[in-house]
């Protein structure tokens, strides 16, 4: 029945293979259950009901990835989008967050009418091969940059972007073990190493006294102060271009991220995505499941990506990554012993227990700048943009923007135009637009 209905061997992979990788995408993604509402908590949120919210959409929309589109791809609240909602629209623009959550409605909705149309599927579709691979690879930078971030490894510098941090601190000594673990596995080939490499490095956490054993059940939050608390009057008032600028941000980001995990899963055939507008339409029903629920714009996680590499390649690993968001409602104290970071002194938090897993697979993934036209400065300018802009800017939207710019700029200057599409063009007129309207 399962072979059926997601194709295991078609694809090349089995059930005992998918459920891994369905739970190896969750543990890279759990901390999200924790950190939304805790972000969201300072537009004035209830931080458990965006804790169930978050859950909730997040089990939604990845069930509806895997049962329809029939990919490994999860969903959760992005991160970048819920900053956005916070800092910006609500502490910034001084907007209530139910209007905020009515912003989010009606950009999901637009969203959903895009993918109606299919005018997102032929975006996918439009980007060059090595803009592709350089998205691709520079999302692959992005996670491991994170990875090391979380670690400890790098820390951040007055003067300068980055520094080595302290490598004797507990928290980097523990995530260096699992590192070295998860690698080993790796380099051997082991099933399911990123997963066996988490539970250990976990254990050598505990060990350590950076992690905390909170127990294994408690009740679930109640979701009732945010569930359908979106105003939709409220979030038309507050502007056209509050919405659009986070229609952009939604569709960019899921585009990169979507071209990201398919380059790294070997999805894409001759540079086109199967069932492209299946993936994208989950990812807009995804929004308004999370606007109706109580928490900001929810988009494709890079973090599936984690998954891919132990082996998941249909919705299964889908279905089961949903499904431990619904039980993570119950045993929300597992999930916060995985995903929850150790506070620091200087007030940053590290997260020691998957930030290993994160560095592997961003170093896997950014083999994919071998697709890259190097030989032609016309594709491999934008490409390099892309790859160094995702990391740098340390938002994936911003770096293909960089790249979706420079290569209609480029192929310009090149007295190359006739090159484009105008589904290029107009996307990087989009993003000059964009930049135009975010101070």
């Amino acid at each position: 029945m399962l072979d059926r209905l997601f194709h295991l061997k078609e694809a090349g992979t089995t059930v005992r293979t998918e459920v891994t990788a369905g739970v190896t995408t969750f543990l890279t993604m759990a901390y999200i259950i924790v950190v939304q509402p805790a972000v969201l908590q300072q537009a004035g949120m209830d931080f458990g009901a965006v804790m169930a919210a978050t859950c909730v959409s997040a089990a939604a929309a990845t069930l509806l990835m895997g049962l329809y589109a029939n990919y490994p791809i999860a969903l959760a609240p992005g991160m970048g989008e819920n900053f956005y909602f916070t800092y910006t629209v609500v502490l910034g623009l001084g907007i209530a967050w139910q209007a905020a959550l009515g912003v989010v409605l009606v950009e999901g909705i637009l969203f959903m009418v895009l993918a109606i149309w299919k005018v997102r599927e032929k975006l996918v579709n439009a980007i060059p091969c090595s803009l592709q691979a350089g998205i691709a690879a520079g999302i692959g930078v992005f996670i491991a940059l994170i990875g090391l971030l979380h670690a400890g490894i790098v820390v951040p510098a007055q003067g300068m972007p980055l520094k080595l941090g302290g490598l004797a601190r507990p928290d980097a000594l523990v995530s260096l073990f699992g590192l070295a673990v998860t690698l080993l596995l790796v380099v051997r080939r082991v099933r399911g190493a990123l997963l066996l490499g988490m539970l250990v490095t976990a254990v050598a956490a505990l060990a350590a006294g950076r992690a905390r054993f909170c127990g294994v059940v408690a009740a679930p939050p109640s979701m009732s102060p945010t569930f359908f608390q979106c105003d939709i009057v409220g979030g038309l008032k507050a502007g056209v271009s509050i919405i659009f600028v986070l229609l952009l941000m939604d569709v960019f980001d899921t585009v990169g991220t979507v071209v990201g995990v398919s380059h790294a899963g070997g999805f894409l055939r001759d540079g086109k995505l199967p069932r492209a507008e299946r993936v994208l339409f989950c990812d807009a029903v995804g929004t308004v499941a999370g606007a109706v629920c109580g928490t900001s714009t929810v988009t494709s996680y890079v973090e599936s990506t984690a998954g891919i590499c132990a082996g998941g390649r249909t919705g299964l690993a889908s279905v089961v990554t949903a499904g431990l968001f619904l039980l993570a409602l119950f045993f929300s104290p597992l999930a916060r012993m995985f995903g929850t970071g150790v506070p620091q002194p200087d007030g940053s938090t590290l997260y020691p227990i998957t930030a290993p897993a994160l560095i592997i697979v961003g170093s896997l993934i950014v083999s994919s700048v071998r697709s890259v036209r190097w030989d032609d400065l016309t594709e491999a300018v934008p490409a390099f943009l892309a790859l160094v802009g995702i990391p740098l800017t340390c938002n994936i939207g911003d770096g293909i923007a960089l790249g979706f710019i420079g290569y209609v700029a480029v192929k310009l200057f090149s007295d190359r135009g006739r090159e484009l599409n105008w589904i290029l063009v107009c996307a990087a007129a989009g993003f000059l637009l964009r930049f135009a309207l975010v101070k």
